[in-house]
């Protein structure tokens, strides 16, 4: 009997260890904790939150007669350069080198004539490693369509009202007094004539017929169905029409203002100034 009782106490003893056993395995199929959780969480997940690429606004003063080919050109650089905004200041060659050295933000300067850029370089305000020519134009003489149509710039001794940019600040105006000059027309003319604040004003005024001839380059005369071209002017009478770009030594973003430079001059951006009528020079 007390040997029975004994076997009966020895197999419950047993019974009580197996099932003390069995607890860890119960416990390693529970859910792991957060802490195990937030350990766990693949690379690709972590990577995928990475902070979007930097945007960049490049502030670009352009000659006003570049207005239509870069509008183009910005669309195609954009598309190509998602973190990249261009922001255009078009004026006056002269007024915008007024701006630049007054301290006015520009990251790259497009000017319609060399003695604007030099004036900057003069004064230390470009990378002149980055200032080269790029594109020429044609100084042309307009009339109204359906006006008086004119065979040569002599014959504007005949009309009352003569649109010109201001020779001071405007390109295109101080390369129309070197035509006045070298045909010598300056003193027959010059009480006919209306000063513009730039070029894209004097097309304006023969588009609507408030002066009855203007000089402007060939690329703004070409933009509008308004204005016929009378003639251009002799190539021996001007200097040569040439356009320079740089960026602006003070840029603030100046890897992505040269960048935009390099471009202008590749093959896509010279099809579109082509487009315009400009003539590339480099």
């Amino acid at each position: 009997m007390k040997r029975t009782i004994c076997s009966m106490l020895a197999l419950m003893m047993a019974l009580s260890m197996a099932a003390c056993g069995a607890n860890p395995a119960a416990s390693s199929s529970q859910e792991p904790s957060s802490e195990a959780v937030s350990s766990a969480v693949s690379p690709e997940a972590s990577s995928s939150e990475a902070a979007p690429a930097e945007q960049v606004e490049l502030m670009v003063s352009a000659a006003a007669s570049l207005t239509d080919c870069l509008n183009e050109i910005k669309g195609l650089y954009e598309k190509e350069n998602g973190g990249i905004t261009i922001t255009y200041n078009f004026a006056a060659s002269g007024a915008l080198q007024q701006q630049i050295e007054q301290g006015a933000p520009a990251d790259v300067f497009f000017s319609a004539g060399k003695k604007q850029m030099q004036a900057l370089s003069d004064a230390g305000l470009m990378d002149d490693s980055t200032v080269k020519d790029i594109v020429e134009n044609k100084v042309v003489l307009i009339t109204p369509k359906g006006g008086t149509k004119l065979a040569s710039f002599e014959e504007l001794a005949n009309v009352k009202q003569i649109g010109v940019g201001e020779p001071e600040t405007v390109p295109v105006g101080q390369y129309t007094a070197e035509v006045f000059e070298n045909l010598k027309l300056t003193d027959t003319i010059k009480d006919k004539l209306v000063y513009a604040k730039d070029v894209r004003e004097v097309l304006s005024w023969v588009e609507t017929g408030n002066v009855d001839a203007g000089v402007v380059y060939e690329t703004d005369a070409k933009i509008s169905d308004k204005v016929e071209i009378s003639c251009t002017a002799p190539e021996d009478s001007h200097k040569k029409v040439i356009y320079p770009v740089g960026v602006v030594k003070e840029s603030k973003a100046a890897d992505a203002a040269k960048a935009f430079v390099e471009y202008l001059f590749g093959d896509e951006a010279k099809t579109v100034f082509e487009k315009y009528g400009f003539s590339p020079v480099a």
